[in-house]
């Protein structure tokens, strides 16, 4: 196979070859219609040509090196069972791209599984930026973590990998998901049903989460044992969430007196995991400024206390998310 024509090595041009042991694996590593690798040649500017179990890389040096890291990354994820896609490509070339990162490069390369990475019940999550990397280590170094940034970045996605994770080796009692019932820009007047039909709109994302990190039938099943909990911020007050894992999604929502009450709520065997886009705010006008803005300015540089910064550079859903994101955060909301 060989998609573009190689052009003569010149000036500070290299060219390799990598080899492959199991080539009935080399359909998924290149992808539909070669995707993958198309992917690597628009992000490094490399050419690439196939022929048998052997891979040709031709490009200025250092991305060619990169090259040849990130299909060797991705080539072990494959015999390790996981799937790729071109985000998935984008995300090994982001951390193949970040030298403090190289040991983790290395071993995510090598014959032993990665030293960053959450196992739950249906997926192993590794990071797919720099950054998440780093949120992976303060989810477990820190007892209160406050993960800051655009939509797209993991935020609460890993955190809630990492709680099912906590929860099944027993590391904790229950897992207690919450966020503010607050509408996004818009009124939705009264819901019909019960209380819980009435707030599970505004939980939905959190249930996504933890169905893709658990099957459905025990997610459900703990739900009725209480092992998870998934409610409005509002039915926090009162209680102390000792051996929990507890999470609060859109934190960016709540008033300085809300964010007091769910903090101090923190218990013995606990972590809180706060995530939040401070640019992202929907309380109605008139209300106090948002409890996330206060709290990081209050609890900054205190011990325990982790504050996770996320960018547009961080984004792990479609690409144009990232681009969107970049566009606006130059614009006052």
């Amino acid at each position: 196979m060989s998609r573009k024509p190689v052009p003569a090595q010149s000036g500070d041009r290299s060219r390799l070859e990598v080899a492959f042991d199991k080539p009935q694996l080399l359909s998924v590593l290149f992808g539909q219609y070669d995707q993958n690798l198309v992917a690597l040649e628009n992000r490094l500017g490399v050419y690439i040509t196939a022929r048998g179990n052997r891979v040709g890389l031709e490009g200025a040096a250092e991305n060619v090196a990169l090259a040849r890291d990130v299909l060797s990354d991705l080539y072990k994820r494959i015999q390790r069972g996981e799937e790729i896609d071109t985000g998935l490509v984008d995300a090994a070339i982001a951390m193949a791209s970040e030298p403090e990162l190289d040991g983790i490069v290395r071993a995510e390369a090598g014959d032993r599984a990665p030293s960053i990475m959450i196992r739950t019940r249906k997926k192993t999550i590794v990071p797919r930026t720099p950054m998440q990397a780093h949120y992976m280590r303060e989810l477990v170094a820190n007892d209160m973590i406050f993960a800051l940034g655009p939509a797209g970045t993991g935020k609460t996605y890993v955190a809630v990998a990492q709680a099912v994770a906590q929860l099944i080796t027993g590391s904790v009692q229950r897992l207690i998901l919450s966020r503010p019932a607050v509408e996004a820009g818009e009124r939705l007047g009264f819901l019909p049903g019960d209380m819980k039909e009435k707030v599970d709109p505004y939980l939905r994302p959190l249930y996504d989460a933890l169905y893709d990190c658990m099957p459905p039938e025990q997610v459900e099943r703990r739900i009725a044992s209480g092992e998870i909990e998934i409610a409005p911020i509002a039915f926090m007050r009162g209680r102390t969430l000792a051996d929990a894992f507890v999470i609060l999604d859109e934190a960016q929502n709540t008033t300085p007196a809300q964010m007091k009450m769910f903090l101090t709520r923190f218990g013995q065997n606990s972590r809180m995991v706060i995530c939040g886009d401070p640019r992202q705010v929907d309380l109605p006008g008139g209300v106090a400024a948002s409890g996330l803005a206060d709290a990081t300015a209050r609890l900054e540089g205190i011990e325990g206390i982790a504050m996770v910064r996320f960018t547009a550079a961080d984004v792990v859903r479609h690409p144009i998310v990232g681009r969107i994101v970049e566009a606006y955060e130059g614009v006052d909301a």
